[in-house]
């Protein structure tokens, strides 16, 4: 099996922008590539910007992947080009497939550390990006979120490391399982208690439904 490796590392800055309704909205979603090594801090990257830091931010959302094969699929499914930052990941991840790793999953990037975390939850702010409004109700039906990380070891990661997976919990909660029972199967919300690793929100949501 080929190596999983890092395509490009992304960051990018909060700037205003046309949202709904005629008003403006903060974002940092439109990240762009950069070349050489980019420090990896405990809760971002070097250079980049989390707008909302109550829905985005924090130890628990420091890095997020997205993968190449899950931008190429959206190319298909939408007939059309997609640019590759479309979804504001600062991990372009090609060669492991995102929807099957495992939550609490340990990977070494360059120099730096990180634990899967979560999956991502769209907000409106993905269809502004992607410049189309049913973009968030698209996301959900796909089932291909991407991953938030932590950071466990500080360091550097630069485009064309490779991605090694350290270790994997042996619950096996996967990404796409999680989004799926959140989404979609939330009669399952329990089964969530079981998984120590993953974000506290989705400890707390799982306990108001059980």
């Amino acid at each position: 099996m080929p190596d999983a490796v890092v395509r490009s590392v992304a960051v990018g800055r909060a700037v205003e922008i046309a949202g709904p309704k005629d008003r403006t909205t903060l974002t940092a979603s439109a990240k762009a590539p950069v070349d050489g090594p980019v420090a990896v801090h405990r809760e971002h990257l070097e250079g980049d910007e989390q707008a909302d830091l109550e829905s985005h931010g924090g130890p628990d959302k420091a890095v997020y992947a997205y993968a190449a094969e899950d931008v190429e699929w959206w190319a298909e499914e939408l007939g059309r080009a997609v640019d590759p930052q479309t979804f504001g990941q600062n991990l372009t991840t090609t060669g492991l497939d995102l929807r099957s790793v495992v939550v609490g999953e340990r990977w070494r990037i360059g120099t730096a550390e990180f634990e899967v975390a979560q999956p991502r939850i769209p907000c409106f702010k993905l269809g502004l990006h992607a410049g189309d409004p049913r973009m968030p109700r698209r996301f959900v039906a796909a089932v291909r979120p991407g991953a938030y990380l932590r950071v466990r070891t500080t360091g550097h990661v630069r485009a064309g490391d490779v991605l090694e997976v350290l270790g994997r919990p042996d619950h096996g909660m996967t990404l796409a399982e999680v989004f799926t029972i959140y989404h979609h199967e939330r009669h399952r919300a329990a089964t969530l208690l079981d998984v120590p690793e993953l974000a506290p929100m989705y400890h707390r949501w799982a306990r108001d439904r059980t």
